[in-house]
């Protein structure tokens, strides 16, 4: 029996509580503009672009709770994806400054980006390959970067800069977490939560695409 079929009760009951729980709070669209009220990209200063950098990962809902989700995924060396993951979503903001993201494909997108947390939740349960990773926080960094496309050159690099800060630091924080989480919360905690987030996920696609 696999990893996936030992895992189907707790999947269901996570998927049915995160639905459940969820359903309130879900009617707010996940593909955010730029925190703090800060207006369009083409009138942002350096500083707000520094601010707009750091806080769009952690107040970005599906944002956060991907990057938060690698602390009980069960990676064998958690601080050695530190610098790989900031690379590839930086990659992926650079490349969206050159392949503008069209309205009309931005829900589509978004709900691309709520999917990675169901694929993190099938990483937990081994279902998945890790390597998954890289390309899912690039896909990250393309629509945190496309929220800015069309600014000034010294604003762009200083959100670039603040991107780098805010998800290199919760990335440092949830790597170094990992493994007391996973004693912490066993086997059958971290199926529980990985059920929770493809919970989630599934929600934030569909409020994505519906909205």
């Amino acid at each position: 029996m696999n990893a996936l079929s030992k895992a189907s009760p707790v999947l269901r009951a996570g998927v049915i509580s995160t639905a459940g729980l969820l359903g309130l709070s879900l009617f707010n669209p996940a593909y955010a503009h730029h925190p703090f009220g800060m207006g369009e990209s083409t009138a942002l200063t350096p500083w707000q672009g520094l601010l707009s950098g750091i806080g769009h990962p952690l107040l970005g809902p599906d944002h956060f709770l991907f990057l938060l989700a690698i602390a009980f995924i069960g990676l064998q060396r958690p601080r050695a994806w530190v610098i790989p993951l900031l690379a590839a979503g930086l990659g992926g903001s650079v490349l969206s400054q050159f392949i503008p993201l069209p309205e009309a494909v931005a829900p589509w997108a978004e709900a691309l980006v709520s999917l990675s947390l169901v694929v993190e939740g099938l990483i937990a349960l081994t279902v998945a390959s890790t390597r998954w990773l890289l390309p899912l926080v690039a896909l990250h960094g393309f629509l945190l970067g496309s929220t800015i496309v069309g600014a000034e050159p010294t604003p762009l690099l200083t959100y670039f800069l603040g991107l780098l800060i805010g998800q290199g630091a919760l990335l440092l924080l949830v790597t170094s977490w990992s493994k007391s989480l996973l004693e912490r919360l066993g086997s059958q905690g971290q199926r529980l939560g990985a059920g929770i987030w493809i919970g989630i996920g599934m929600a934030f696609a569909w409020v994505a695409l519906i909205d």
